[in-house]
């Protein structure tokens, strides 16, 4: 790959031989509502309303599979929504692990001048026997579709009678199976991951999460790849950030690229991170992250579907018509300011 900047199209020449599966431990109802003004403590009328089962890894699965990636979404849904689970445009992809009571609630309120604020509803501890049962789905649809990537996404719940989701025995069995492992978590969660990999890959923190997870303050692309290349130090291959509208930058032991894709408009924010990772999985492929040329590929893809991801209402991709195009740097100005700083 050489030096400089080029502009690519959605990008699909590492064509996925194997599956992905996608891991939801805290599976969601994602609800949106669109306003005209919102200001707090006023009364709104939503001019419209929206439902749709959701959850990090459900998104993702749902936008792989409208690139023609076989997918399955492991996640968890409230035994009261299974009907309404199994009634949705994704119900295929599902492989839902039952949990007592309802599917927390995420809600998103978008304005005229397409502001999103969202809430997202906390995360009810599992069973330990729960974490079990998702661990063992997640691991016989890695084998029911010969997968080459796992991808674990969102908040890993707390188990009930404390300590917090283990994900020791789920990597063993994903390396065991020959099935890549990407994260994007946050919090203490992806602080443990970045410290002992045990065969993670990929992981995809946004700004603020890789500022948090090294201490850093990011003001500027170069202090992205500054924290990005200390994490790889660490023994994770490939740190993607997600950097809102200043784009993607991916980072590995040999290759910094910088990927930027201009929505036609901004419709709504909610899910264009994990648009974002199925398309940097999209245009990836079969191919390895030490591949200059694959990295910059996946990196066009990832910023493409981004950016496609806001211009549309829903949190889930819809489609990929209409899919703009990326510029890509390879060894960025380390000079470019983000125009939303990390600060610490």
């Amino acid at each position: 790959m050489t030096r400089g900047t080029v502009t690519r199209g959605i990008v699909t020449r590492g064509t996925v031989t194997r599956g992905i599966v996608t891991l939801t431990a805290a599976g969601a109802i994602d609800a949106t509502y669109r306003v005209g003004s919102l200001r707090t403590g006023d009364f709104v009328r939503a001019s419209s309303y929206e439902r749709e089962m959701s959850g990090k890894g459900v998104n993702v699965s749902a936008a792989l599979s409208l690139a023609g990636v076989a997918t399955s979404a492991v996640v968890t849904v409230g035994a009261d929504d299974l009907d309404f689970a199994g009634r949705g445009p994704h119900a295929g992809l599902l492989r839902p692990v039952t949990v007592p009571g309802a599917t927390r609630v995420n809600t998103s309120v978008i304005d005229d001048a397409g502001a999103t604020t969202k809430v997202n509803a906390p995360t009810p501890p599992l069973e330990e026997a729960t974490w079990r049962a998702l661990v063992a789905e997640t691991l016989d649809a890695v084998d029911a579709l010969h997968a080459d990537w796992l991808v674990i996404s969102g908040t890993l719940p707390t188990l009930i009678g404390g300590g917090t989701a283990d994900l020791a025995d789920l990597l063993a069995g994903a390396r065991t199976r020959g099935a890549r492992v990407a994260v994007d978590t946050s919090g203490a969660a992806l602080a443990r991951v970045a410290a002992r990999p045990d065969g993670v890959r990929l992981i995809k923190p946004n700004a603020d999460e890789l500022a948090e997870l090294t201490g850093r303050s990011l003001r500027t692309l170069g202090d992205v790849a500054a924290a990005a290349r200390e994490v790889v130090a660490g023994g994770i291959e490939a740190v993607y950030a997600s950097l809102g509208g200043d784009g993607v930058l991916v980072v590995t032991a040999s290759a910094g690229v910088h990927a930027h894709a201009r929505p036609p408009r901004t419709a709504n924010t909610a899910g264009a991170g994990d648009a974002s990772l199925a398309g940097f999985l999209v245009g990836l492929g079969d191919r390895d992250l030490d591949d200059g040329d694959a990295v910059a590929d996946a990196a066009a893809s990832a910023a493409a579907f981004g950016a496609h991801a806001v211009a549309q209402a829903s949190t889930i991709l819809p489609g990929l018509e209409g899919m703009p195009s990326a510029v890509v740097t390879r060894d960025p100005d380390p000079g470019t300011p983000l125009s939303e700083p990390a600060l610490r």
